[in-house]
């Protein structure tokens, strides 16, 4: 499966998965703190995709890997604090752009308007100073939440197609083999 795009946001030194396992839709909800419904239209739109497994149609399911879900609760905190999708979509595309490394070592700053990247004390002290930062997200502390969050909550295999019980699923599998 094709590594999606917000793995490279992040270098190796995040905790994930092997690649086969992941996180059902409504437990990244959880993880992340959002709707089902902002789940399944930032990963239709392409803001935030699963790097386990996509939707392939009726009775599958996407499945979240850890940083998938870190960048879930980083958009989800960008939102709360006013910025708008518009411009955490335009945030999220200048650092794929750029490569970064490791998304754990950035302060992103914002103005409610305008997402700024800090990869130092310094850069956020100039922010702040020059009057355009009003809050900021330390990546590095979202990861240690999201960590302990998923903890707690169940992971799937990329190779169960089905959830166990979803006779739906099955009745289509079964009809496709005849």
């Amino acid at each position: 499966m094709p590594q999606r795009v917000q793995g490279l946001l992040f270098g190796d030194e995040l905790p994930d998965l092997d690649s086969g396992t992941g996180y059902r839709g409504p437990t990244a909800c959880r993880a992340a703190g959002i709707t089902y419904r902002q789940l399944d239209y930032w990963a239709r739109t392409g803001l935030v995709e699963p790097s386990v497994r996509s939707a392939s149609g009726s009775g599958t399911q996407r499945l979240y890997g850890f940083r998938d879900i870190l960048v879930l609760k980083v958009v989800k905190r960008l939102l709360d604090t006013g910025v708008s999708l518009q411009q955490i979509r335009s945030a999220v595309a200048h650092l794929r752009e750029r490569g970064v490394d490791d998304l754990a070592q950035i302060t992103l700053m914002s103005d409610g308007a305008s997402v700024y990247e800090c990869t130092s004390a310094d850069e956020v002290v100039d922010l702040v100073q020059g009057g355009q930062g009003v809050f900021g997200i330390a990546v590095g502390r979202v990861w240690r939440e999201v960590e302990g969050s998923l903890a707690e909550l169940p992971t799937a295999r990329a190779e169960d197609e089905a959830l166990p019980g979803d006779e739906l699923a099955a009745r289509r599998r079964a009809r496709s083999a005849s």
